[in-house]
């Protein structure tokens, strides 16, 4: 049986090849009540003796969390080394922030209007011609099912991740469509705007209710918008302009190994030349949290970063759910049993440099280099997230495959070969050849200039290709 050892630490395994491939095999006799290490780190507590050589998973491992657990600041926090920027063509916007795609996005105020934002951009699509290389590069609607009979909480963030969105780079023209009744109107979002940075050339509003032909309106509203879409032109960008969101979903057992990893490389890379990365999911941080935190780069950030952990732990208590509901049924099946063990893989995404900021759900970065946000698990809330942070792309590592996009291209890095060639259609980047002889160092290189390709507009994600762009919202209270 072909197995990789993590560290020299690791009491366990991961098999490579054969019926348990990314499931775990102990190196050593485990006895019952002793940790499971992983990674270096513990990743759970075997519920029984466990012999040398014998399947670990579900029926011997469980989870040592603890949802009371303290944390302590020790600071260890690395230098960055700074890097000479790489370029790219991109669109610069009035703000100073790049797009890489030159997109006029319709945001429904209330899901009441989203067919009518559908409508109008399949309208829009079939009156204009679009390049990826210059001008407008589509026209693209973002229906979601909220903006009225919200109270509090999930009203104000349906409110910020609409602005936020708003404001991403990629998006060279906004319709923000209203009906005109909802708690979620224009003239609410008005005050807000106003403490906003954002083109109010390009940043159109319409209520349905306060005209007779909504989508007439709304294409001569396009029209206008199209003229200054259309005398857009790409120009030479620094790395440094770059901003990477961070994502994995449907993880498997080599995700910790080889998609993660190297995404962590690329934050590594885009923060050394002066960009920002943004790690969410907040509750697969839970059990890695520690590594994280003792890489914030003052007591501050700290501070905040221990505001959020424990803020999403009381999100979980005061709706009577447990913090350690993870991994999922498809994480198990592709070896991950604990939630230590997902997120200790999940967190290699951040790579190894400091922690320099913290931010709301769906705050734009305010800072340059690794941020941490506010936000779930789950793959459409917090690519959605990630989107409304300011992320150019988002790069999704994967082990068992998905098709989705957010409204940013989506790139889908496989944690395995097997599932690159299954699903060609889905995968843009196969992380699985670092498992057969490919070096960190040479692999990471090879995605860089894929990325720095996609965003000059010579290659799409494969979510563009098949058109898959949603948005989900993150709600947490009652619907009226």
């Amino acid at each position: 049986m072909k197995t990789i050892r993590i560290t020299n630490n690791d009491n366990v395994a991961v098999v490579i090849e054969g019926e348990l491939r990314g499931h775990k095999v102990a190196l050593t006799d485990i006895k019952a009540g002793e940790k499971v290490i992983k990674y270096g780190y513990p990743i759970g507590v075997a519920s029984e003796d466990i012999p040398q050589g014998a399947h670990v998973h579900s029926h011997n491992l469980h989870t040592a969390l603890d949802a009371s657990s303290a944390y302590e600041y020790h600071p260890d926090v690395p230098a960055v080394v700074p890097h000479e920027s790489r370029t790219f063509m991109g669109y610069e916007r009035a703000d100073g922030k790049v797009g890489i795609r030159n997109e006029l996005w319709i945001l429904p105020t209330v899901g009441c209007v989203s067919k009518t934002a559908e409508l109008i951009a399949e309208k829009a699509n079939a009156r204009y011609s679009f390049s990826l290389k210059s001008g407008c590069s589509g026209v693209y609607a973002f229906p979601h099912p909220y903006g009225c009979s919200q109270l509090g909480e999930d009203h104000s963030n349906t409110q910020k991740l609409l602005l936020s969105l708003m404001q991403n780079p990629n998006a060279g023209a906004v319709l923000i469509l209203g009906l005109g009744c909802e708690n979620n109107r224009i003239e609410t979002l008005q005050p807000l705007l106003e403490k906003i940075d954002y083109d109010t050339e390009r940043v159109a509003f319409l209520e349905c209710q306060g005209v007779e032909d909504e989508i007439e309106a709304a294409m001569a509203i396009i029209d206008r918008q199209m003229a200054l879409l259309n005398a857009d032109v790409r120009t030479p960008q620094p790395s440094s302009k770059l901003v990477f969101g961070m994502k994995c979903g449907g993880s498997d057992g080599f995700s910790g190994l080889t998609a993660n990893p190297l995404v962590g490389r690329l934050t590594d890379l885009v923060v050394e030349e002066g960009g920002s990365s943004v790690l969410t999911e907040v509750p697969e941080m839970f059990g890695a949290e520690q590594v994280l935190l003792n890489r914030c780069v003052n007591e501050d950030i700290y501070n905040q970063a221990v505001g959020m952990l424990t803020g999403f732990k009381d999100y979980y208590t005061e709706n009577h759910q447990p913090c350690y509901e993870n991994p999922s049924p498809g994480n198990k099946d592709g070896g991950i049993t604990t939630l230590e063990e997902k997120s200790l893989g999940c967190v290699c995404k951040s790579g190894r440099l400091p922690v320099v900021g913290v931010l709301g759900y769906a705050e734009p970065v305010k800072v340059k280099g690794l941020s941490l946000m506010t936000g779930p698990g789950n793959d459409l809330v917090a690519s959605t997230a990630l989107a409304a942070a300011g992320a150019q792309m988002v790069l999704f590592t994967t082990g068992r495959g998905t098709p989705f996009g957010c409204p940013v291209p989506t790139v889908k890095i496989s944690t395995n070969s097997q599932l690159a060639q299954k699903k060609a259609g889905w995968i843009d980047f196969d992380a699985g050849e670092l498992l057969t002889g490919k070096d960190l160092d040479g692999l990471s290189e090879e995605l860089y200039a894929y990325l720095l390709a996609l965003a000059s507009g010579d290659v799409t994600a494969k979510n563009e290709q098949n058109n898959y762009r949603q948005i989900a919202i993150f709600k947490t209270g009652v619907t009226l």
